[in-house]
């Protein structure tokens, strides 16, 4: 936690000393900024990964039913089509993996930084955690172009507190939405699905498939719906300092995720053999 708070100090410092209206509120905008771009190669690959994992799904559904009596060779096939397709799933996880320690950092940062300070107590703890008495701070300026970054629209009451829970939860939606994989029938269908020449899928084939798109449909709703609401209502209750990182976070990763998108590759020309 303590790189991350002297990162957020001399982000507070330099905006101060250049006379930055709002200096606390650019300085959580500019440590979330520092934050995502230092995670970008890891949140790219995983984005690229979580693509050609979607183009090989029909692949594997094929080779899960062609092999579906020996476990073995359907290892093999398998990790036959994730050479050819240039595809390690365990990086998928990287991303995930990666930021957690940076974001609790972060986030317990952002909560000493935002509680009330009684007596200059809070001042103190944030100076003896920084690495150079030339960083000392004095005071905390928690004003941000009306806003009060250290209250929140449950305690402040006034109306226009009560957009930033809207505002956070509507991006928190895009951001999902943009995350969220495409269906099947969206990249051309399952393997199951289709042509004659694979044959009929069995009673329990069938059903074994179509469980399994239930629950992804509902885990994907849950996802798309329930998880907005519930950052919404985190961003209505907590300081608004939060929701601020929360935003900048979310804006920038719907920005990563076109950027990305509109470099896609060509498809996979994959045979199974």
């Amino acid at each position: 936690m303590q790189p991350i708070q002297n990162a957020l100090v001399v982000f507070y410092q330099l905006f101060t000393i250049v006379g930055l209206p709002g200096a606390f509120g650019f300085s959580i905008i500019a440590i979330t900024v520092t934050v995502r771009l230092i995670l970008h190669p890891f949140f790219k690959q995983q984005m690229h990964t979580t693509r050609k994992m979607q183009e090989l799904k029909p692949h594997l559904d094929k080779l899960s039913k062609k092999h579906k009596n020996d476990a073995k060779k359907l290892q093999q096939e398998q990790m036959r089509l994730y050479r050819e397709a240039g595809v390690n799933p365990a990086t998928g996880c990287l991303f995930a993996i990666i930021q957690i320690p940076l974001f609790i950092g972060l986030y317990q940062t952002l909560q000493l930084f935002l509680k009330h300070d009684e007596g200059g107590k809070l001042v103190k703890q944030i100076n003896d955690n920084l690495y150079s008495t030339y960083l000392n701070i004095r005071s905390i300026d928690p004003n941000f172009f009306g806003f009060n970054l250290a209250s929140s629209p449950a305690q402040n009451g006034i109306w226009y507190y009560y957009l930033v829970p809207v505002v956070t939860g509507a991006l928190q939606y895009l951001q999902t939405k943009y995350m969220m994989p495409a269906s099947a029938s969206a990249t051309g269908g399952s393997a199951s699905g289709g042509k004659a020449a694979e044959g009929k899928p069995t009673k329990s084939t069938s059903e074994k498939s179509s469980m399994a798109d239930d629950f992804q449909k509902a885990m994907g709703t849950q996802m798309k719906y329930f998880f907005p609401v519930m950052i919404g209502y985190f961003s209505y209750t907590l300081p608004l300092g939060l929701s601020v990182y929360w935003n900048v976070f979310s804006i920038f990763s719907i920005i990563q995720h076109i950027h990305i998108n509109k470099s896609k590759d060509t498809g996979l020309q994959l045979q199974i053999k």
